[in-house]
């Protein structure tokens, strides 16, 4: 379905967007090249829903309505590709800093392919019957996009789908589709934990309390709650993301903040961890006699991705059938996390409807070159060493990658529509 010139025209789309990349919350003129392209494709387009949200409809007579995702925003990460489109982007954050701004997720690949696709099947409406809905979110990278889409009535405003499915970058071979046979990433919790000293002159560590010792302890203490608290056959990462205190090297400051990450694939398991974390800061707190107990914040969290078994066998099938057994390989669970699950039964406490099936697979993006001079005698020695999703080096392969990405998009929402004539 995937005509040179439409390839072209994605491909361009594409460039536009890796070269002016916007923060979570801050993707105004993404969305607005995003809604442009579907507007010209021939959907009923609706912007500013949930935030930047844009959401695209293509109503074909009766049938399953089926919904594609892709994400606006990219990441304050500072591009090192040296490629001739890179981003040289920077903007400001909520607190004021001023960053650089990269798509280094694939973000923007994620949205060209869906513009691709939106376009082949609405060039295609007698080979299928039902609605498609062209989902843009806002804010992934911070978790809230998905909620903030449908705190605003994405499905009361909008059909609600039957069907959601969307796919994500990997550092895999271009041309290569990847199914999970159970949970394809992980479930998260964030938090902010203050440390609470008592500042005071450095020259006399002994009439203050410094928080950067005690915030230390915990980061050091962390390292063992998952052997403590998990099992070995658990997948569970705690990760201390930062840690940030004081301004000054003869200062000692009254407070030490650290931002915290837990990923595993059961919610048991992230609520165990998650309260050990809390444990340890209140613990190495009191040791070293902060006078009152950290404060706790949780910033995010996100839900096992789990797709649906019998869907995901299904888009499977269509993929299999649209390139070959050999480019669809299988993926195992990574510890990355996402907010998609929040579209389907994850998220019925925010939009109310039952029995939405969803099916995510990964997209491979590394050129055969690269792939080929990747160090490492087996796929995953050479993945090991590619640049990972928020490398300043993330390069994903156009021309294949979007080929790929659009005809997967296209072969499985045709495999969830109803039948053409």
């Amino acid at each position: 379905m995937t005509t040179t010139s439409a390839l072209t025209r994605a491909a361009e789309l594409y460039l536009e967007l890796h070269r002016d990349p916007e923060l979570s919350g801050a993707e105004q003129r993404t969305a607005a090249r995003f809604a442009d392209w579907l507007t010209g494709t021939g959907y009923q387009v609706v912007q500013g829903v949930g935030g930047h949200g844009v959401v695209a409809a293509l109503r074909n007579g009766p049938g399953p309505v089926v919904l594609l995702r892709a994400e606006l925003d990219a990441l304050p990460v500072e591009e090192r590709t040296g490629l001739p489109y890179a981003s040289t982007a920077t903007a400001r954050t909520a607190d004021g800093r001023t960053v650089p701004v990269m798509h280094a997720c694939g973000h923007d690949v994620h949205l060209a392919c869906a513009a691709g696709a939106a376009a082949a099947l609405a060039r295609a409406r007698d080979r299928w019957r039902g609605t498609v809905l062209v989902v843009g979110q806002p804010a992934e990278e911070t978790l809230r996009g998905a909620a903030a889409m449908l705190g605003d009535g994405l499905y009361q405003r909008f059909e609600p789908p039957q069907v959601v499915l969307a796919q994500h970058t990997a550092p895999l071979p271009a041309g290569l589709v990847a199914h999970a046979f159970g949970p394809v990433t992980a479930g998260s919790r964030t938090l902010r934990l203050v440390i609470h000293g008592r500042g005071g002159h450095a020259a006399a560590p002994h009439l203050a309390v410094d928080p950067v010792v005690a915030a230390a302890a915990v980061v050091l203490r962390l390292q063992a709650v998952v052997a403590q608290e998990t099992s070995p056959a658990e997948q569970v990462v705690v990760t201390v993301g930062s840690l940030e205190a004081g301004s000054g090297g003869n200062v000692i400051p009254d407070r030490a903040t650290l931002t915290v990450t837990v990923r595993g694939f059961s919610e048991q398991v992230l609520d165990r961890v998650g309260a050990a974390v809390v444990r340890v800061a209140r613990g190495e707190a009191a040791a070293s006699g902060c006078p009152r107990e950290p404060s706790v914040e949780e910033l995010s969290r996100s839900g096992v991705n789990l797709p649906d078994p019998a869907l995901t066998e299904a888009v499977r099938a269509a993929h299999q059938n649209a390139f070959g057994t050999a480019r669809v390989a299988q993926w195992p669970p990574a510890l990355a996390t996402e907010d998609f699950p929040l579209f389907g039964e994850a998220g019925v406490d925010l939009h109310g409807v039952r029995g939405i099936r969803t099916a995510y697979w990964m997209l491979g993006m590394v050129g055969a070159r690269q792939w080929a001079q990747a160090p490492g005698s087996g796929p995953a020695e050479k993945m090991a060493a590619l640049p990972p999703n928020h490398s300043p080096e993330f390069r994903p392969s156009v021309r294949l990658t979007l080929q790929t990405g659009i005809t997967a998009l296209v072969s499985a929402a045709t495999a969830a529509l109803g039948p053409g004539d």
